[in-house]
């Protein structure tokens, strides 16, 4: 299981890179949830439906997904990779785990894990280029609270949907349509125009979406909710790598060692 949530920390690493690379952020995210939707619908033809009791879960988290995306291009426009990439997928296992902890209570090695990821995630914001402001932190912070939210709604979700995977697919083809209408005027119709010259975009970001997502709820059916979303965050060694050999973001000490910190606590989940 841990290997299989690497995998998909790699993939959230890479699509939400791609994003942060585009000018127009808001276009780039759409064509995202575009790509992913269009997954999703091709694989709820092939798969059952998931389970009814599922459903008020699917509906929760598409609306949170909508509050998700919007502030995803806000953090990306005010702010490096490398500094709001950090504060929103470290802060949300920490909140995740303090959420949880009433009904899935983590013994002291998951809490020593989740609290060096956490500790990860603070110590690269440090360092680099890019500046502390109000402008670029608050929005991140804001992206890990509806992050750590929907983490938890599909936590509960997928666990009574029977089929972890139709629930992905359905979950994505919900929320990428209800992130179009939501975000309609704000495209103008520029959209269209965009996927016609940005295809791989939406393609391969939709695959890089969909599949991390479905890779961590179906985690979420073998082990607790915080495990699995701390785990998860060691994307964040993958995005700061990706901020300084790809973006070629000013990376310092600082955030390297914020992303050791990240692999010591992926590493103790391994062993806990």
């Amino acid at each position: 299981m841990p290997a299989t949530v690497l995998c998909a920390a790699f993939l959230h690493a890479a699509w939400n890179a791609a994003v942060k690379a585009e000018s127009d952020k808001l276009l780039a995210s759409m064509a995202v949830s575009t790509g992913a939707a269009l997954l999703g619908a091709l694989a709820a033809l092939l798969l059952p439906a998931p389970a009814s009791a599922s459903w008020p879960f699917i509906a929760a988290s598409t609306g949170l997904h909508i509050v998700y995306y919007l502030l995803l291009a806000r953090s990306y426009g005010q702010a490096d990779i490398s500094l709001a990439y950090p504060l929103m997928r470290g802060c949300a296992p920490v909140l995740v785990a303090l959420a949880s902890a009433w009904t899935e209570p983590l013994h002291a090695l998951q809490l020593l894990a989740v609290v060096l990821v956490g500790c990860g995630a603070v110590a690269t914001c440090f360092g680099g280029a890019a500046r502390l402001t109000r402008r670029a932190v608050v929005p991140a912070l804001l992206t890990a609270v509806v992050i750590a939210a929907y983490t938890l709604v599909d936590g509960l979700g997928v666990r009574r949907s029977g089929a972890p995977a139709s629930y992905t697919a359905w979950l994505f083809l919900c929320s990428g349509i209800a992130v179009l209408l939501a975000c309609r005027y704000r495209l103008g119709g520029r959209l269209p125009g965009f996927l016609k010259t940005k295809p791989q975009l939406a393609l391969l970001g939709g695959v890089a979406t969909g599949g991390s997502y479905a890779i961590v709820l179906w985690a979420m059916t073998q082990a607790p909710v915080a495990v699995v979303a701390a785990l998860r965050e060691t994307s964040i060694v993958f995005a700061v790598a990706i901020a300084a050999w790809v973006l070629r973001e000013r990376v310092g000490r600082a955030r390297v060692l914020g992303a050791l910190l990240i692999a010591g606590g992926a590493a103790t989940l391994r062993l806990a």
